[in-house]
């Protein structure tokens, strides 16, 4: 079989506080091929977006660090480089779409310097060959007059022109892998749905792999093939999308899932709600994280955590003692 691209096993990160240390990341594992879309599926404070500054070696230490796991980029580990070799991957082979664009581009240089300083990093041109190439990703992501907005700075942009200047620098020098985070977040319906298509088209011509972080399931159905979805740090469920949509295995995927609005004909329709609250992550119970939640939970449910198991035959896996 072919290596993956990426393997991640028992990723751990935790973060030092006043009140005490929280595991933010627990035990994460699983592999991105090439050409691949995965997902990173859950609510706000699940660990998705620092899963992903993980696997870029960017959780700020202090207060974080990563306390066991291993991350290899085909068959190299990550987690044991030095700041000098992590810069050296990233954005050559591997590069991040941060989820707020106009913290993410410095707001004092011009857009033109800040992609030109990372294409001469990793290949060498001179200024004026970096310049070109700059102005042609801008041109490639949909960006007019790129010649012009390459002299602009950021807040001189519009959100959804910020975002696609993200997408221009993050591709640059052609990474293997691209992880997003939340790209389409602050940005209106029809932005959303240009910029998603536009990394879709990009994805194909580069053929490189991508993990999506983002709690919007309409998107995950639009672009992913493989989904996790995570809750109080820990991966609850992974499964090909299409088997993920057609039957929820876990009862906090299901309760996502009935939460996304409907067209209704006859009547409007409270939406159901996920009843309850994410446990204190400083005092994480010993069972299922999700029990208090669940009504499905047992005794049992609130002795140990469930592992992350396969599910019959299919290509689902299920941390639950009680899957659907």
């Amino acid at each position: 079989m072919t290596q993956p691209l990426l393997e991640v096993a028992n990723l751990t990160v935790e973060f030092a506080t006043d009140a005490g240390v929280i595991r933010a990341v627990d035990d994460v594992s699983f592999t991105v091929t090439a050409g691949e879309t995965l997902a990173l599926v859950g609510e706000s404070g699940c660990g998705k977006t620092v899963t992903g500054l993980a696997l870029m070696g960017l959780v700020p230490s202090p207060p974080g660090r990563v306390v066991s796991g291993s991350v290899r980029l085909q068959g190299k580990e990550l987690t044991r480089l030095d700041e000098q070799a992590l810069r050296d991957i990233r954005g050559s082979r591997m590069a991040m779409i941060f989820q707020e664009p106009m913290t993410a581009l410095n707001p004092v240089f011009r857009i033109g310097s800040q992609m030109t300083d990372v294409i001469r990093r990793h290949q060498g041109l001179t200024r004026r060959q970096a310049r070109q190439a700059a102005v042609e990703m801008l041109a490639k992501v949909g960006i007019p007059v790129p010649e012009k907005r390459i002299d602009e700075y950021p807040h001189q942009l519009s959100g959804g022109m910020r975002q696609r200047v993200m997408i221009a620098m993050a591709l640059s020098c052609g990474p293997q892998l691209l992880i997003a985070d939340e790209p389409t977040t602050a940005l209106d319906v029809t932005t959303q749905a240009q910029v998603l298509e536009l990394m879709t088209e990009l994805q194909r011509e580069f053929g490189m792999a991508m993990i999506l972080i983002t709690h919007d399931l309409g998107v995950v159905a639009q672009t992913c093939s493989q989904a996790i979805v995570m809750y109080s740090g820990r991966m609850v469920e992974q499964a090909p999308v299409q088997e993920l949509f057609a039957r929820a295995r876990h009862p906090y995927t299901a309760g996502l899932l009935a939460s996304i609005p409907r067209i209704r004909e006859r009547q409007l329709q409270q939406l159901p709600v996920i009843e309850g609250m994410v446990p204190d992550p400083l005092h994480l119970p010993e069972g299922c994280r999700f029990a208090e939640r669940c009504a499905k939970a047992k005794d049992y449910c609130l002795l140990a955590q469930p592992e992350l198991k396969p599910i019959g035959k299919t290509a689902s896996q299920v941390a639950c003692y009680a899957p659907n």
